[in-house]
């Protein structure tokens, strides 16, 4: 939570990827490719939840042996070459609003950006809500 409003990060990840076939889960530096930007949300001081969106079950299973929740499996018709991350990033909200967990700010976290940094996803926040820390 910062400045009173509660922060789900989203990491969308689909299992279809073409250029690079399962490379949510394929090991970089020790780890699977999607655990850097589950442990970047976890460690961000301002973000409440972490959430993965996929329509694969092994990501799903990987995800949450890092420590993300996966509440709910992707739609297949949001899991294709042509699905736009807003309409995942909606969907995500939708979902989680139905089971009544409402979020005032979404940070997407593309598990393809392994090397941002922790302070950097705080900053970012702090500047949306005007905290000049």
């Amino acid at each position: 939570m910062i400045d009173g409003k509660r922060v789900v990060a989203v990491i969308p990840a689909r299992g279809g990827s073409k250029g690079l076939p399962r490379k949510n889960v394929l090991p970089v530096h020790g780890r699977p490719l999607i655990a850097w930007s589950i442990a970047q949300g976890i460690a961000a001081e301002g973000i409440d939840r972490v959430v993965v969106s996929t329509d694969d079950s092994e990501i799903a299973e990987v995800s949450r042996a890092w420590g993300a929740d996966v509440p709910f499996m992707r739609p297949t018709a949001l899991a294709t070459d042509t699905a736009t991350s807003i309409d995942v990033l909606m969907h995500t909200l939708d979902a989680l609003a139905a089971a009544g967990d409402r979020y005032d700010i979404l940070v997407l976290l593309e598990p393809t950006s392994p090397l941002r940094e922790v302070a950097d996803i705080d900053g970012a926040l702090r500047k949306l809500v005007g905290d000049s820390r």
